[in-house]
């Protein structure tokens, strides 16, 4: 769900409070389904069901919240924001100028959060179908699962705009259920409120024989922090910390109340039993159900609508090919990603039918997460050392956090052998992927040769005149990589003149910048030729994409009001009539070739970069030009024995 409120201007208490109830609905999803399995995790590690270690767990619980989520993320990682965006690829964006090395960070880091993205979907709803499962036995938990993920991506391509409205108060109706429940069962045993001591915490931790297992239970509580981070830029910093005063408050009622009743009912504690369903009086065991596996399709949807913006921010920092991105709605920031939604739907599936139930994925879940929380930690060092905050102030909240997080990944490495080395397989992949582009990238560009437009412009000037050539376009229109405007690619020469020389009645070279901003839009015209020999600067946010076409036309429209260019066509017949001129789009594809030298590592590098390059989507979608107005030819990447390392 992307609805952007952080840049809507708010007035008055009724606005003020529609955007925290929105809030609740998009942020805070996976956080708040975490009381449908946490319990009964911890339940399932606890070697005794002493009232002390449960008064011990749920204090873990606790202060695991308020460490985590309520300080780290809430408090000091949120303030970290891009243009008021978030997320760890954001947090390196703010950092990457100074400390470019960095990606290596944040490349883990958003790799595991992809792989959680898998797994979190899957036991979310698996384990509230399980609910109903204790009411109706015929229930086919793994079936009726697999249905809801099915539904649920093949709404992705119609947006969730429609949605998006009622996700806000569904989600304000679960946490008052989740708050109410647990209410009631807390005052049937109140001892359990020793539980906000922290050295309740503290004892228990030092005298538990399963240390390592409770911890990664336990864990399992703020996994959703990182997502939150993610979801600053849809919500805004002010909305999220409000929101998180009310959602913490029924969070930790409701596990109070697990306590409790665990306390309270020890003849009903069995295996696999599960603390959330059985603090739901009978009466309303049915409509708890039904709410459970709302707020689980809620925060599935939330997760993949991140995945979305964790992949555009990966393009738009270059830590991912370019694939196609579209917007289904009108809503700023809803995109729809197909190849990302169709491989999660497929690892999704997969992970329901391997696992089955909620109590296998527990043993797999929090591993990959605990590393992009390390992630998060190192880069929020970086920021604060850009900041120039003072190293006895960021020194010690960085180990305070890597202390615990290091806790937490020690606790959850357990997890690798029983299922966690799915995710971390998946994290390891997306990586890979991520280290070969980005540096691919890096190599491809050193090896480009550039030379300077000036020679270039007269040449161009005369063909354009030159009847004996065939004319090749009215508007010819060449992408450039060039940043400085000085400067063309060699590639775009040997294009325009020497492999076949395209007359045109104008020339344009545009060149796309993607900024680290989300929704920034701008464009510069600098003219050569009046009226026939321009370049176009386009800056486009990451959140835009790049619509060549769309951008250029209405920029060329600006244009021609000010009698800058003539759009309209040069053969006499058509002009007569009022009849534009049409464009040609120029798409030149850099092929290596073996003659150019390289280190054997980084040769190797390019040539994988290579072969992912021709599995995804071609620069004529990526550029969302319409391939009936598009020319694609195919330049070598460096034509002489240049040694572009020395570039």
């Amino acid at each position: 769900m992307k609805n952007n409120l952080s840049n809507t201007h708010l007035h008055g208490p009724a606005f003020r409070t529609m955007g925290i109830i929105i809030a609740i609905g998009i942020v805070y999803g996976d956080i708040g389904t975490s009381p449908l399995y946490v319990m009964k995790a911890v339940l399932n590690a606890l070697p005794y069901n002493h009232p002390e270690y449960i008064i011990g767990a749920v204090s873990c619980v606790i202060w695991t919240l308020t460490l985590q989520t309520s300080v780290k993320y809430i408090l000091i990682t949120l303030r970290a924001d891009n243009k008021g965006e978030g997320g760890i690829l954001s947090l390196f964006a703010l950092i990457r100028k100074k400390y470019r090395w960095a990606y290596i960070i944040a490349a883990i880091g958003a790799a595991t959060l992809l792989a959680d993205g898998v797994i979190t979907p899957s036991i979310t709803v698996v384990s509230a179908v399980e609910g109903l499962h204790n009411i109706y036995s015929f229930t086919p938990v793994v079936s009726v699962a697999i249905g809801i993920i099915l539904v649920l991506f093949a709404l992705q391509p119609f947006g969730t705009a429609s949605l998006g409205r009622f996700f806000g108060i569904i989600m304000l109706g679960w946490f008052i259920m989740l708050g109410t429940f647990g209410l009631s069962n807390f005052v049937e045993y109140l001892p359990i409120a020793k539980a906000f001591n922290p050295i309740n915490a503290i004892l228990f931790l030092k005298s538990s024989p399963k240390i390592l297992i409770i911890l990664g239970a336990i864990f399992l509580c703020t996994t959703g922090a990182e997502a939150l981070y993610s979801d600053l830029g849809h919500c805004g910093l002010h909305n999220i910390q409000a929101s998180w005063i009310f959602v913490k408050i029924t969070l930790l009622l409701n596990y109070l109340g697990q306590g409790a009743w665990i306390i309270t009912h020890p003849g009903k504690i069995i295996p696999n039993v599960n603390p959330f369903f059985e603090i739901i009086p009978s009466w309303f065991s049915l409509p708890g159900v039904l709410m459970a596996t709302l707020a689980a399709i809620i925060a599935s949807q939330a997760l993949i609508s991140g995945s979305f913006t964790v992949i555009a921010e990966a393009i738009s920092l270059e830590l991912w090919p370019n694939i196609k991105i579209k917007y289904p709605t009108r809503i700023k920031g809803q995109m729809f990603i197909p190849g990302v939604n169709y491989i999660l739907m497929i690892l999704c599936i997969l992970i329901i039918y391997i696992f089955k139930s909620s109590s296998n994925m527990e043993a797999a879940y929090g591993l990959s997460i605990s590393i992009t929380m390390l992630m998060t930690t190192l880069l929020l060092f970086l920021y604060m050392k850009v900041k120039e905050i003072k190293l006895w102030q960021s020194i010690p909240i960085t180990l305070c956090f890597l202390l615990i997080e290091s806790g937490f990944l020690l606790a959850n490495s357990m997890k690798f052998t029983h299922g966690g080395f799915i995710t971390i397989l998946i994290a390891g992949f997306i990586f890979f992927v991520m280290y070969i582009w980005y540096n691919g990238y890096r190599i491809k560009n050193r090896c480009v040769t550039y030379e300077k437009i000036a020679p270039i412009i007269p040449v161009l000037d005369q063909l354009s005149c030159d009847i004996q050539v065939p004319k090749y376009a009215t508007h010819l229109v060449y992408v450039t990589r060039a940043k400085y405007k000085t400067d063309i690619e060699s590639k775009i020469i040997y294009s325009l003149i020497h492999r076949q020389p395209k007359r045109a009645d104008t020339y344009w070279f545009v060149y796309l910048r993607r900024s680290d901003e989300p929704y920034e839009y701008d464009y510069q015209v600098t003219t050569f030729v009046k009226g026939k020999i321009f370049r176009i600067d386009i800056t486009s946010g990451f959140k835009l994409g790049f619509h060549v076409d769309d951008y250029l036309r209405k920029i060329a429209e600006k244009m021609e009001e000010t009698g800058d260019v003539d759009l309209l066509s040069r053969y006499p017949s058509l002009r007569e009539n009022n009849i534009r001129g049409d464009f040609r789009y120029m798409v030149v594809e850099r092929i290596m070739r073996k003659s150019l030298l390289l280190p054997f590592f980084k040769k190797i590098v390019l040539l994988i970069y290579g072969a992912i390059q021709r599995f995804v989507t071609s620069d004529t979608q990526i550029l969302d030009l319409d391939p009936s107005n598009v020319t694609v030819e195919s330049a070598p990447l460096v034509r002489k024995k240049d040694d572009c390392e020395n570039k």
